[in-house]
């Protein structure tokens, strides 16, 4: 039993996720920038170190390409839960589902270097543990048309979460880190980026772990 306030450190949180014969998918839920994709490849590490094969699976991979979106004119928007490919995301997550450990699922990753998907970019095929890290794991049809069936898909999600200024810092950071100007980052965070992250943030109570960073390890809400 963990209690509220306790912090973890990545080995204790990766002992939580069951050992199983089947394929165990684990969701990693929580707004842009609150650091899913560390606290993924973290859990990774510890899961293969123990000799528990792994594999991580972003839900990045499904944005639409920009050409897509530009032609929707939704360009300005990417990152909003419209501007991805929800029903494939979805159609994968069941395939990975029903298909036996083994046997190849290709899963398309994001090449944030021409800021693109990539079909096939990992195989998954005989990790019993496949973590699916993303923002809108833990959505309802309400909040965003199209998500409603991937908490369904998911053995568990956690939730991570991370203080307002952090997610701003951080994001503005990725945003020139990019290539944008300091002005268009800034735009970009508070016309879109937050708004995601207060729509995110009504899903939180929805997950099985609530989480914060906490020095090297994770704090349990």
């Amino acid at each position: 039993m963990t209690c509220a306030n306790e912090v973890l450190s990545v080995g204790e949180l990766a002992q939580r996720i069951p050992v199983r014969n089947e394929r165990f998918l684990l969701g990693i839920a929580g707004p842009p920038g609150a650091g899913k994709s560390t606290l993924a490849q973290l859990l990774h590490v510890e899961l293969v170190r123990a000799g528990r094969p792994a594999v991580v699976a972003p839900m990045d991979g499904y944005h639409l390409r920009n050409d897509v979106l530009r032609a929707r004119n939704a360009l300005a928007r990417k990152g909003e839960p419209d501007t991805f490919d929800a029903s494939r995301f979805v159609a994968d997550l069941r395939l990975l589902r029903d298909t036996p450990v083994g046997d190849p699922v290709p899963w398309p990753l994001f090449d944030r270097a021409i800021d693109e998907p990539t079909d096939n970019g990992v195989v998954v095929r005989d990790e019993r543990i496949v973590i699916v890290e993303g923002n809108y794991l833990l959505l309802t049809e309400a909040e965003a048309p199209g998500w409603a069936e991937v908490r369904g898909l998911l053995d568990q999600c956690w939730y991570l979460d991370a203080p307002r200024p952090v997610l701003t810092e951080r994001l503005l950071d990725r945003h020139t880190t990019g290539g944008r100007t300091p002005d268009e980052a800034r735009h970009k965070v508070t016309s879109s980026d937050l708004r995601n992250a207060e729509l995110v943030a009504a899903s939180g109570h929805r997950a099985d772990l609530v989480l914060t960073a906490a020095g090297s390890g994770y704090r349990v809400h």
